[in-house]
């Protein structure tokens, strides 16, 4: 097993990462599980458009941000009476909606083990550590074209059990 912050951390071992995080802020362990969960989405939407070097620092940061949020709602917010509760507009997912992205997150956890090491080790460099073709080919002494095949071929593995699950 690797330890968490090493180059081949698992998806498992970041999450619970910046799970401790948040709990170290005094989160509930419920609380917790839904603030990675939303910090996780956030990271990901943003890595998208943007250059990351480190996943599991961001991930691991925008979840404790996200329980300082909650916690100085928390204490600004005041209790709205009987009359405005149902004026108030709810924007976080339903609770069927949280639990199957969560259900998904173990899928792609679970999936992402079955690949064989080095495999994983090169997919988790491309997604999470945003690294080029050219970088993970120098660092796994493989071609560029070899690295690519790689990425697409671990993608489609994973995107297929993810759908036969």
């Amino acid at each position: 097993m690797t330890e968490a912050g090493s180059p081949m951390a698992t998806l498992a071992e970041i999450l619970k990462k910046a799970r401790r995080a948040v709990m170290r802020q005094g989160i509930s362990d419920q609380d917790a599980d839904e603030l990675v969960h939303e910090a996780y989405l956030k990271v990901d939407q943003y890595q998208r458009l943007h250059a990351v070097q480190s996943h599991e620092a961001l991930l691991v940061r925008a979840a404790v941000n996200l329980s300082i949020d909650r916690q100085r709602r928390s204490r600004h917010m005041p209790l709205a009476d009987g009359a405005e509760i149902h004026q108030i507009v709810d924007a976080a997912p339903d609770p069927a909606r949280i639990v199957e992205a969560r259900a998904r997150l173990r899928q792609v956890a679970a999936g992402l083990e079955r690949l064989p090491e080095r495999t994983r080790r090169i997919l988790l460099k491309r997604r999470l550590e945003n690294m080029s073709y050219a970088e993970i080919a120098a660092s796994e002494d493989m071609s560029v074209a070899a690295v690519e095949k790689l990425v697409a071929r671990a993608t489609l593995q994973l995107m297929n059990w993810m759908a036969q699950s």
